[in-house]
């Protein structure tokens, strides 16, 4: 069998560096806010291009914590919107939802799958405060159109970078693109802890001052609260463990962006849509950096079994809509076409920086001889 994602294979080409730096941090005997954090922030800042990067708990957390620091500004006020995409991943919305704002949801680009910021203009109404641009299975949205946008509108853009750690889009990278952005280090991310963990970067002194006391309880003093804040705080050994990897991350990238470019080149079946993107070489172009490996079908269900039956694990991002889950029962009247379409067809191939060579030559032979009929 063919795994989908490998982690244990993954880490383990990490072991010696991650067993010295969890020691490290045992030997220290301070384990939350602590020298690793620290420097792990210092260290992913520089690498995003960013004057700060603040260590939370979850991507989740992140975005969550933006949006309320823009609150505490007096930037947003509750009832406040959002445009968001329809189709991502339900925790970028759940973040608006949990700040007391309001997700507007918008369309993708059916081709690349990231929000279509033709459509984002006529969403926008006198409340609405941000645009969350989010870089899904780790291709980067159209920022320079969004930010003309943002601009025209007075508009904060944030990033959702939770799937594309070390993206490049205009010279920049992922997390230096807009306002703010939230990172999620979930283990199966391009740069994953070994737990949950996220990050936000940010070039604004003012609004990372409120981010790291809101994390922190709302604190940046010891038992002086000046907000009502969040535990949401980057642990010691977590930020020890993404040190090391973020080291060999743009390495890691270039493995999965090779893959991608075998899968494109040679996955050669009329029912398989193959993702679009915005440069024929996939290996020299850095703004995807293939979190996922994302195929459409029409017989998706059929063609996951088929693969399965053939030793090839695969995975649904996502089976149900945001707008069709009972947490949003309010939108589950509304229609998305592109978005049902997209999370109907949709199927995640295996890709990461230790899939062998064969196995990826064996995906495409099994795709190729695959027919619906």
């Amino acid at each position: 069998m063919i795994p989908f994602l490998d982690l244990k294979l993954i880490n383990d080409s990490y072991s010696e560096e991650i067993n010295c730096a969890i020691k490290q941090v045992l030997e220290s005997g301070w384990y939350i806010m602590g020298n690793q954090c620290s420097l792990f922030e210092q260290e992913f800042a520089k690498y995003c291009g960013t004057k700060h990067a603040i260590g939370v708990a979850s991507g989740l957390d992140a975005l969550i914590i933006i949006l309320e620091a823009y609150k505490e500004l007096g930037v947003f006020e509750l009832g406040d919107e959002v445009i968001v995409p329809a189709n991502t991943y339900i925790a970028s919305i759940l973040s608006i939802s949990k700040a007391g704002l309001v997700p507007v949801l918008i369309e993708p680009d059916i081709d690349t799958y990231n929000i279509n910021p033709l459509l984002i203009e006529s969403k926008i109404t006198s409340k609405t405060k941000a645009i969350m641009a989010v870089h899904l299975y780790g291709q980067v949205a159209q920022m320079d159109v969004i930010e003309k946008i943002a601009q025209k509108h007075n508009l904060k853009v944030i990033e959702d970078s939770a799937q594309a750690h070390g993206a490049v889009y205009s010279g920049k990278r992922t997390g230096n693109l807009g306002d703010a952005s939230g990172f999620s280090f979930y283990p199966g991310k391009n740069l994953g802890a070994l737990g949950d963990g996220g990050a936000i970067t940010i070039n604004d002194g003012k609004l990372a001052e409120v981010i790291r006391a809101y994390r922190n309880y709302g604190s940046h003093q010891k038992y002086i609260n000046k907000y009502l804040g969040l535990n949401s705080r980057l642990d010691e050994i977590q930020a020890a463990i993404l040190r090391v990897k973020l080291k060999h991350l743009d390495e890691d990238n270039q493995k999965r962006r090779e893959i991608a470019q075998y899968y494109c080149e040679n996955i050669k079946n009329p029912e398989i849509v193959l993702p679009v993107t915005r440069h024929s070489s996939l290996i020299t172009e850095k703004d995807h950096v293939f979190h996922l490996f994302v195929i459409r079908c029409k017989e998706r269900n059929k063609l996951q079994q088929y693969l399965l039956d053939n030793g090839i694990q695969t995975v649904i991002h996502y089976p149900i809509p945001p707008h069709k889950q009972e947490a949003y029962k309010q939108w589950n009247d509304l229609s998305y076409l592109i978005t049902e379409q997209i999370h109907k067809e949709c199927l995640s191939l295996p890709i990461s920086a230790v899939l062998a060579d064969d196995d990826v030559k064996y995906v495409v032979s099994i795709l190729n001889s695959y027919n619906e009929k």
